[in-house]
């Protein structure tokens, strides 16, 4: 169909005035952030647990079951995704670092708040709800750098509804150890993942975690009862997301599926108009990754993502194209001393150990004490009752590198590195080849070791790694 001149102008004039009013309409935006979560809930086909209101804000809105995180621990994540930075680039890297040694981000990079508060936003990081609500927010940040001033104007709830457009955290602590929450799910009727021994003591921990997603869920009902009751509901977008993956052996702290895939679902508000890409009531396969949340939280304001920001807008009129490839990267936590890092598309998850001559279950005070099964895999293994893939936890050192088919083998058990078919080969191959790329691209400061004194300060384990990003040297077929 051809379109006269005048005709095309009116269309262009009326595209250009929807747009500029969509942008005008200035919608609150709600970050809800479970602290250690994956994607175990009942949307997600999680049995043993209750989360009827996260399932019907995901019929409502949209389930993301491919969202990662860049790190699979709390502080460099959150350095990550309330920048828009992967931790590795802006130096965010080891776990708690930098809280007193005057470290800023570098030039140009700001977190969320900040960038929000420029524009016209209010700022909260909720902590003091309204008393009958019977809770309170964590307050958590649990960035790796300093900033001068308050990097919110606000922790009360009260103040939301007197300053719009507001942009809040509210953080969920349940699913972070120690469990505390009602007890629901039957322990013999949980589902263990195949690399944990199926044991009275496996199960009731899991049950546990599962009880305190519930009752995490309860609490979220509540939050959306209180943006119902002040008027709040139909013009804030609400996205519920977890901080780092799961409080489990193998899930927290590592950098596989369980370390890095976390639950992401998105409402959103009625009296405005849905941006482009949002289908309510959809599921989404797409990659994504946690620094993709500032970038698009920016975009869906109005505001124009920042020129080096390393997230991608995923929704919207400024909408990127779709990723093939998600990072991710584990450093020192605590005193204990690793290096990972990860790339992985829709198929297939690679690996690369930076320090394979240390334990998977490497001394860790936090873990000793917080994660039972953590010492039961120790002691079965010690009375030879692990199967291979148990096993597989306990082993003295680590492979220098892993790529596992998340098709055939989701739980990540066949280590296919050794594999002469052509697939594999070519998958091994390719995604060496972009980890490596990755690395150098983003300037990943995890090459540079931290100094002496400092790990000896946090009573680092073993020696610090050597650095350098090296490229992995192809095994002849």
């Amino acid at each position: 169909m051809k379109f006269t001149t005048p005709i095309l102008i009116a269309v262009l004039s009326l595209a250009a005035s929807s747009v500029s009013r969509a942008e005008e309409i200035r919608p609150n935006i709600l970050w809800l952030i479970g602290e250690d979560f994956g994607p175990h809930l009942g949307c997600f086909g999680t049995k043993e647990v209750s989360s009827p209101v996260l399932d019907a804000m995901a019929r409502r809105g949209m389930l993301f079951t491919r969202f990662y995180t860049t790190a699979p621990v709390c502080s460099p994540s959150r350095s990550a995704f309330n920048t828009g930075m992967y931790q590795t680039t802006i130096g965010a890297h080891n776990h708690r670092s930098h809280r007193d040694d005057g470290y800023a981000l570098p030039e140009g990079v700001r977190v969320i708040s900040d960038r929000m508060r420029e524009a016209g936003w209010f700022t909260a990081n909720v902590v003091d709800l309204p008393e009958a609500a019977g809770f309170k927010g964590t307050g958590k940040t649990d960035w790796n750098f300093n900033r001068e001033g308050p990097p919110f104007d606000s922790k009360k709830w009260d103040d939301l509804k007197t300053h719009q457009p507001f942009y809040a955290q509210l953080n969920f602590q349940e699913t972070h150890r120690t469990y505390h929450a009602p007890k629901h799910a039957d322990p013999a009727k949980v589902e263990i993942p195949p690399y944990y021994p199926d044991h009275p003591v496996t199960r009731e921990d899991w049950a546990q975690y599962l009880d305190a997603a519930t009752e995490m869920d309860r609490k979220i009902g509540i939050v959306l009862d209180l943006l119902k009751r002040d008027g709040l509901l139909e013009n804030t977008v609400i996205f519920f997301f977890g901080d780092n993956g799961q409080s489990h052996v193998r899930g927290k702290q590592f950098c596989y599926e369980e370390g890095l895939n976390v639950p992401l679902i998105m409402q959103w508000p009625s009296a405005i108009p849905a941006p482009a890409g949002f289908q309510a009531g959809k599921t989404s396969d797409r990659l994504l990754m946690s620094i993709d949340l500032c970038a698009t939280s920016l975009s869906l304001a109005g505001i124009t993502k920042p020129a080096n920001m390393q997230g991608q807008v995923f929704l919207g009129p400024r909408a990127e194209a779709p990723r093939q490839y998600v990072f991710g990267a584990r450093d020192r936590c605590d005193e204990t001393v690793f290096r990972f890092r990860t790339v992985r598309d829709k198929r297939w998850r690679y690996i690369r150990n930076f320090t394979p001559d240390r334990p998977f279950l490497q001394a860790n005070n936090y873990k000793e004490k917080q994660y039972p099964v953590w010492n039961l895999l120790k002691q079965l293994a010690a009375e030879n009752k692990l199967t291979s893939p148990q096993a597989f936890l306990t082993q003295p050192t680590m492979p220098e590198e892993e790529l596992y088919d998340m098709e055939a083998d989701p739980f990540q058990i066949k280590n296919l590195v050794a594999s002469n078919k052509p697939a594999d080969r070519e998958a091994l191959e390719r995604l060496r080849d972009v980890l490596e790329d990755w690395i150098k691209a983003s300037n990943d400061q995890g090459r540079i070791p931290e100094p002496p004194e400092v790990a000896k300060a946090v009573g680092a384990t073993k020696p610090q790694p050597p650095g350098g990003g090296g490229k992995k040297k192809k095994n002849k077929k």
